[in-house]
């Protein structure tokens, strides 16, 4: 397993990997901490609205900031993501206002934001459907020129993000047997956060997810989840070598969900708390900040006003979610095709005439 910064903050040497992140320097770390900080500061708060029925649902990602923040910031502006629901921190490095993912889960929209503001994706709420929708895209750039050009203003790569159970569904095999098919330019970023819902990675494949890959012949590399650099320089790698043409990666980062799958589950029916502590330990956030700390690369003022923007980011996000309110119920009806659907506009139709019946209930009274 690929590992730059151990638990306890300290950095080690890798001889394949350590040379793609050896450019960062402490303005990159410092971008990375506060995203990862920000991250779950919306998170929790996030959970919070759920609790107080302000969110119909929500999936916390507390425990896999790195994975995210770190693989993010290995992205060009011209590469797309494909996210599922739990990539808050990806969001957040692409730059998009976090508070935007709040709709669909407060049920008054179906997205959320413009895919194309950002070249991320809406998230996919069916497990691993994303997958194939990634390859697809990749399929388009590879079909339009846009891949091993050499010319960095071009080239582009896609990432599919995704956890350890969508590994048990037939879409992401299908999406792995046609990147590998057509060496297409996406990476496959798999987040083994060790529970798909309540049941363990374990139980899914007898053999370390980061084979799948391998099966469907993907180079494939295993990397510390709960490491940013290690992650970011996983992801650079093959990114740079997808957008070079040499095809796709599967990538396994061993991180932990800390919290529930989602708002409607109990973990404490599933796992024991020894275990959530053994990984509380590994903390991602805290191993950054004592690297930062020990290098001398940021001091108290600048983790206080980091803690201050977490703060400012939570009160603006609780602002925001209670003032959302649901549009028209003919907004259901739309961007679910490309061009008008004669269904589609069937069944808009036949709800408006529902709707329009009981007004002329109301008038013969």
């Amino acid at each position: 397993m690929v590992q730059i910064l151990d638990a306890d903050g300290r950095r080690h040497e890798d001889p394949q990997y350590s040379a793609y992140a050896v450019d960062l320097d402490a303005g990159d770390l410092r971008a990375m901490y506060r995203d990862m900080v920000l991250t779950r500061a919306f998170d929790a708060e996030a959970t919070a609205l759920q609790r107080k029925g302000e969110l119909g649902l929500w999936a916390p990602c507390v425990g896999q900031e790195a994975a995210q923040v770190g693989s993010a910031h290995a992205l060009a502006p011209r590469d797309f993501v494909f996210p599922s629901y739990r990539e808050l921190g990806v969001a957040q490095v692409r730059g998009l206002d976090l508070r935007e993912t709040l709709p669909l889960f407060r049920g008054v929209r179906h997205g959320g934001w413009d895919p194309h503001a950002h070249n991320m994706q809406i998230p996919t709420l069916v497990i691993g459907a994303h997958t194939l929708h990634a390859v697809g895209y990749a399929l388009g750039v590879q079909r339009d020129g846009d891949v091993g050009t050499g010319d960095p203003t071009r080239d582009r790569a896609v990432v599919a993000y995704f956890g350890d159970g969508a590994t048990s569904q037939g879409d992401t095999n299908e999406a792995l047997v046609f990147a590998a098919s057509a060496s297409a330019p996406v990476v496959f970023f798999c987040q083994n956060n060790h529970w798909a819902i309540s049941v363990p990675t374990t139980t899914q494949s007898r053999v370390p997810l980061v084979h799948r890959g391998g099966g469907f012949g993907v180079p494939s590399v295993r990397v510390d989840g709960n490491d940013a650099l290690a992650c970011y320089a996983v992801a650079r790698e093959a990114l740079e070598r997808a957008r070079a043409g040499g095809g796709p990666t599967f990538i396994e980062a061993v991180t932990y969900r800390m919290g529930a799958h989602t708002t409607s589950d109990d973990p404490t029916r599933y796992r024991d708390r020894a275990e959530e502590d053994l990984w509380r330990a590994k903390d991602p956030i805290a191993r950054l900040r004592v690297y930062l700390e020990r290098q001398d690369l940021a001091d108290a003022a600048y983790f206080a006003a980091v803690d201050a923007e977490a703060g400012e980011l939570a009160e603006s996000a609780r602002a925001y979610c209670t003032s959302l309110t649901g549009g028209p119920a003919e907004e259901m009806f739309e961007h679910v095709y490309t061009l008008p659907h004669p269904l589609v506009t069937e069944e808009k139709a036949a709800r408006a005439a529902y709707e329009a019946g009981f007004a002329d209930e109301e008038d013969a009274r």
